[in-house]
């Protein structure tokens, strides 16, 4: 079972930077990824990096301003999100597979953690 706690989330300017980061208790190589879901909608994919951190993908609407990247000596995944916009704003879900594919479908992946807010204002 893998436990995974997100943090960083806030309330930032139009512009601004965020860096979200999730920690496991453990990582074991996890395919690891982000999820982004606003109010009424379905729950989108972000970006994703394999359990090496060779290989990462991003959704067409954040590539150029995010990077996510993982640091498993710490257990850790984070999401760096640059030049943030209103698109941007919603609960950004943390999530593992034990699989290598870097699925942009959340029903493939295998575990979720709780969600953290992230709300941009102009």
């Amino acid at each position: 079972q893998v436990q995974l706690v997100e943090s960083g989330g806030g309330l930032v300017q139009t512009g601004a930077s965020l860096r979200l980061s999730c920690t496991a208790r453990t990582f074991n190589a996890y395919t690891m990824g982000w999820f982004r879901q606003a109010p009424g909608k379905v729950r989108d994919f972000v970006a994703a990096i394999s359990g090496s951190g060779g290989s990462t993908v991003y959704a067409d609407s954040v590539k150029g301003r995010v990077i996510i990247s993982r640091d498993d000596a710490k257990n850790t995944v984070y999401l760096q999100m640059n030049r943030l916009n209103a698109a941007d704003a919603g609960v950004y879900f943390c999530t593992a597979r034990s699989g290598p594919a870097l699925s942009t479908i959340p029903t493939h992946w295998n575990y979720w953690g709780q969600g953290t807010q992230v709300t941009v204002s102009s």
